[in-house]
Order: structure tokens, then sequence, then C-alpha cells
């Protein structure tokens, strides 16, 4: 059965190992040790409250990511607060492929983005992943696709 928790600070090194995992799936090119500027990342954002990220759980085990920064513009029309919310670290364990966990994880992360006041959520996605923000309601511009909140 899977369950859904938020990530807590201990779980802060297999998530970035989940994303490391992520961007080797979608050819990024390793020439770097990401490593440390994830854990830096992670634990200033968690701590301020800028980075959320909803787990997919298998027992103790992490089948699925994902992950939003809250980030600030200055305010516009369609968007008054500013904040919008950046996707990333949507992942899912191959083996769990295909069982509602994206969705249910992208419904979680678009949650806390309302809760956040954001005006949108963003995602520069993976030709994998078209589909599942598609369906969504995300709508493809440029680079970008966009869920209006």
């Amino acid at each position: 059965m899977i369950t859904y928790q938020k990530l807590m600070s201990e779980q802060v090194d297999t998530f970035i190992n989940i994303r490391i995992k992520q961007l080797r799936e979608e050819g990024a090119t390793e020439d770097i040790d990401l490593v440390p500027a994830l854990k830096d990342y992670y634990d200033r954002h968690m701590a301020d409250g800028t980075f959320v990220s909803w787990l997919a759980m298998d027992g103790d085990k992490i089948v699925g990511t994902s992950g939003m920064s809250i980030v600030e513009k200055p305010p516009y029309f369609s968007c008054p607060t500013g904040r919008l919310g950046l996707l990333s670290s949507m992942f899912t364990d191959p083996g769990y492929r295909r069982m509602g966990i994206a969705k249910e994880l992208l419904s979680r992360v678009v949650d806390e983005a309302r809760k956040c006041e954001c005006g949108s959520v963003w995602i520069t996605a993976s030709d994998m992943g078209v589909l599942l923000y598609t369906n969504f309601g995300f709508v493809k511009n440029g680079n970008f696709m966009q869920y209006k909140l």
C-alpha cells in the first residue's frame, strides 16, 4: 500500500540520491559533484518554507518524489502576490509507474502552491512527463508548462 508524507530532514540524503538518479535518467551531463549544492539548497529552503516535497512511500522505501520551490517575482496582473510554484524532482521509481503516484504527488504540491497563494505553478517537463501535466490541466507555453491557480 502506497502512503504519502512530506519530506523530513532525516530523509534529505535519500531524496538527493533519487534526484540525481532522476537527472541521469533525463540525460543530464554529470560533470560536477552536485550533492553538496543540493544538500545546502534543501536544508536552507526546507527551513524557511520555500521548498516543499511530498513523497510516495512503500513501507519505509521512497518510491516517488515531488518538489516545489516557492519563488517570488514582482507582482503582475495575473499574479498579484508575485509568488510562483516551480516544480522539480517529480520522479517515480520505474517499478511503481502507471499506478497514479505521480498524479497524486502533483496534486499535493499544487495544493501547497494554493496555500502559499501562488498565482501559478511552472515546470519544465521532460518528454515523459508532458502527458501527466497536460492531463492535469497545465498549458504548454514555450519551454514552460503552467497550471493556472
